[in-house]
């Protein structure tokens, strides 16, 4: 005898069943979200590298005409930056 031969599952009028039927492959909005967030956290250190030597740039300008304009004194921003950082390592 020969070996019987297997058939596919199929439900009445011959088509397949839910169970052997394909899932739609199409992504939750829940994914869609997360995968955008992914790119955006990716991004993140692009930016921090880009925008960081342009703050310091401007925050040193800002120094040199606050000591310019003589608003404040040089030792006056030394105290101000010493302040900031006994602040930063308080928290």
């Amino acid at each position: 005898m020969s070996p019987k031969k297997k058939q596919a599952r199929t439900g009445p009028g011959g088509q397949a069943s839910k169970r052997t039927q394909r899932r739609s492959t199409r992504s939750s909005p829940a994914i869609a979200i997360d995968r955008r967030l992914y790119d955006l956290l990716s991004d993140l250190p692009e930016s921090m590298d880009i925008m960081l030597p342009e703050l310091t740039a401007r925050i040193a300008a800002l120094e040199h005409l606050l000591i310019e304009k003589q608003v404040c004194s040089r030792e006056d921003l030394i105290r101000s930056r010493e302040f900031v950082d006994i602040r930063r390592s308080e928290q």
